[in-house]
C-alpha cells in the first residue's frame, strides 16, 4: 500500500491484495441486528458477556458493512489492514480480565489528515501528500490507542481540508463523498466523510478536524453530533495544519454521549502543542449528562435568524420553533437576545497567510512526500491533473500571500478578541449558560474565530429525509455544561419523536 493512492472504488477491487482474506469473506459469527448503529455503552455490554460479541467480529462485520455500501458513498479513503490484528489482541486482554476503558475494543474512524504511525497514509485526500506513512501517531490517536480503540481506517474529507478549493466531500485521492438519507442533499465540508461514516452506520466512532465550520456542517447536514471543542482543549500535535489559532480535532459520533466518552479518551496533556498547556485536564466530560440537565438553565436564542439573506423573527422557522419548544419543555430558561456581528473583513487574508506558513513548515519537515511545500503541490496537481481548468483556486491564493508573521499576529489578536467579545457579551450579559441557534444563521463561523466550543445535535427530518440540526454554543472551557445542555435536549427530542411530539 506505501506510496500508492487507492481512491474507495479502487480500493474494493483491490481489497484482497491488502486487506486480507477477512474483508473478502464473511467468515465471522452472526452479530446481533442492529449492531450497525448501536452506541458505544451498547457494543461494549454485548462485549462484556461470556461468548458475546467480540471486537474482532465487529471489525469484521464493519469492513464487511463498508465493503458493501461504501462505494456509494465514499466516506473511507482507506482501512487499517492491521485492525483485525489489534481487535483480536485487544479480546485477549479482555479474556484476561484487562479493560482499558470504555473503548476497549471499539472501533474509530479517522480523519485523512490526522497521522498514525502505521502503514496507512496521512494525505488529506491529495496525491501530493501520499508517499510514506507518517512516522508516529498524532497525539490524540495515541490517546485512542492507549484507551482501547481499534483505528479502522481513514475517512475521505474535502481535499486539503477544503483548502485546495474543491467540492464540498471530494478529494482527489477518495472521490465525492454522499449524503446517505439523499443522494441530492449537501454532504458539508469538510470533514464530510467522518460525518457519513457514522450515518450510515459504517463505525460507532469518527474523528473529524475544524478549523472553520468542518465539523459544524458535514454534522448538521447528515444528521449526526459533531463536537468542536475549545481550541487547545484537544492536542494538535500530529494533525496537517491550517491555522493553529482555529484548529482542533474533535468527535462525530450518533450521540451526545458517545461524543463525551471520545472526548474523555483524547484528551491529555500534550507538552508539544502550547495551546493545550493551560486547557482543563482530568474532566470526565460524562458526569454531567444526566436527566433534568436542562432545568433552569438559561440559554440565550437569536431573535431573529438568517433565510435567503433575510432576518426573519424566529417564528419564521418551524424547525428552530420545534428546538424552543423541547427545550422549554425541560425546564430549561430562554432568553431571546441579539448576537452582535464581528468585523471579519480581513478573516480570510489572515487565514490564508497562516496556512501558508503552516503548511509549508509542515510538508518541509514531512519526509518522504512527493512535495515539499504549497508552491511544489500547485506544481504537482497541474502535471498530474492538468491545468486547462482552475481545480485548485484556493491553494493558489494561499501561496500568493505575502502577509508576514510580524504583521499578521496583531491583526489576529484584535479579530480574535471582537469575536470572542460577541460570544461572551450575550454569555455574561444574561448570565447564560448556553446559546442555542438555528444552523443556518451560521453561528458556529463566530464561535471557531473566537475558539469557543460548539457542538450540533440532530432535531428530525424535513419531508424529503433530510437531517435538521440544533447548534449550542458557550464561552472557552465551558464544555461540560455544553455538553449537558446538548445531551438533555438530544434525550428530549428523541422521547418527542416516539411518541409523535
Amino acid at each position: 500500500m506505501f506510496g500508492i493512492g487507492y481512491g474507495v472504488n479502487a480500493f474494493v477491487s483491490h481489497a484482497a491484495s491488502w486487506m486480507g482474506r477477512q474483508l473478502t469473506a464473511d467468515t465471522s459469527k452472526p452479530v446481533p441486528p442492529g449492531t450497525e448503529y448501536a452506541s458505544v455503552h451498547e457494543l461494549s455490554e454485548q462485549m462484556a458477556r461470556p461468548g458475546g460479541l467480540t471486537s474482532e467480529d465487529l471489525v469484521t462485520f464493519l469492513q464487511a458493512r463498508i465493503r458493501k455500501r461504501d462505494p456509494g458513498l465514499n466516506a473511507i479513503i482507506e482501512l487499517n489492514p492491521q485492525a483485525l490484528e489489534i481487535a483480536r489482541e485487544l479480546d485477549r486482554e479482555r479474556a484476561s480480565g484487562k479493560v482499558r476503558g470504555p473503548l476497549h475494543g471499539i472501533p474509530v474512524l479517522i480523519k485523512d489528515n490526522i497521522e498514525t504511525g502505521d502503514t496507512q497514509q496521512t494525505s488529506a485526500g491529495a496525491f501530493g501528500l501520499v508517499g510514506a506513512a507518517a512516522i508516529k501517531d498524532a497525539f490524540i490517536v495515541e490517546r485512542l490507542r492507549e484507551q482501547g480503540a481499534v483505528i479502522l481506517g481513514k475517512t475521505n474529507l474535502t481535499e486539503l481540508a477544503g483548502f485546495r478549493g474543491s467540492p464540498d466531500g471530494f478529494s482527489q485521492r477518495g472521490g465525492q463523498t454522499r449524503n446517505p438519507h439523499h443522494a441530492d442533499a449537501p454532504v458539508g465540508g469538510s470533514s464530510s466523510g467522518s460525518a457519513v461514516a457514522v450515518a450510515a452506520g459504517l463505525a460507532p466512532l469518527a474523528v473529524g478536524t475544524e478549523t472553520n465550520g468542518s465539523i459544524m456542517v458535514p454534522a448538521a447536514f447528515n444528521g449526526v453530533v459533531g463536537f468542536k471543542p475549545s481550541v487547545g482543549l484537544l492536542s494538535r500535535s500530529g494533525i496537517i495544519p491550517a491555522s493553529h489559532r482555529q484548529d482542533t480535532p474533535g468527535p462525530m459520533t450518533r450521540s451526545v454521549f458517545d461524543a463525551a466518552l471520545l472526548l474523555n479518551a483524547m484528551s491529555g496533556s500534550d507538552p508539544q502543542d502550547s495551546a493545550n498547556v493551560d486547557a482543563p485536564k482530568g474532566i470526565d466530560y460524562t458526569a454531567l449528562l444526566k436527566p433534568g440537565a436542562l432545568k433552569n438553565k438559561r440559554i440565550g436564542y437569536p431573535a431573529t435568524f438568517s433565510a435567503n439573506g433575510e432576518n426573519l423573527p424566529v417564528d419564521n422557522s418551524p424547525q428552530f420553533q420545534k428546538t424552543l419548544e423541547v427545550l422549554r419543555a425541560q425546564g430549561a430558561v430562554l432568553v431571546p437576545v441579539n448576537v452582535r456581528l464581528a468585523d471579519a473583513s480581513r478573516y480570510g487574508e489572515l487565514l490564508f497567510a497562516d496556512v501558508k506558513s503552516e503548511l509549508n513548515d509542515y510538508l518541509g519537515k514531512r519526509a518522504g512526500l512527493p512535495v515539499k511545500s504549497v508552491s511544489e503541490l500547485i506544481a504537482f496537481n497541474e502535471k498530474r491533473d492538468g491545468s486547462d481548468t482552475d481545480h485548485q483556486p484556493l491553494l493558489k491564493e494561499i501561496d500568493a500571500s505575502t502577509l508576514t508573521s510580524e504583521e499578521r499576529n496583531p491583526l489576529w489578536g484584535a479579530l480574535i478578541e471582537d469575536f470572542r467579545s460577541t460570544v461572551d457579551e450575550l454569555i455574561d450579559g444574561e448570565t447564560l449558560d448556553a446559546v442555542v441557534s438555528d444552523f443556518e444563521t451560521n453561528s458556529y463561523f463566530a464561535v471557531a474565530v473566537a475558539g469557543y466550543p460548539g457542538i450540533s445535535v440532530p432535531s428530525g427530518k424535513d419531508e424529503r429525509g433530510v437531517p435538521g440540526s440544533a447548534y449550542f454554543f458557550g464561552a472557552r472551557w465551558t464544555e461540560p455544561t455544553l455538553l449537558a445542555v446538548a445531551h438533555g435536549y438530544e434525550e428530549a427530542a428523541k422521547a418527542g419523536s416516539r411518541t409523535g411530539h
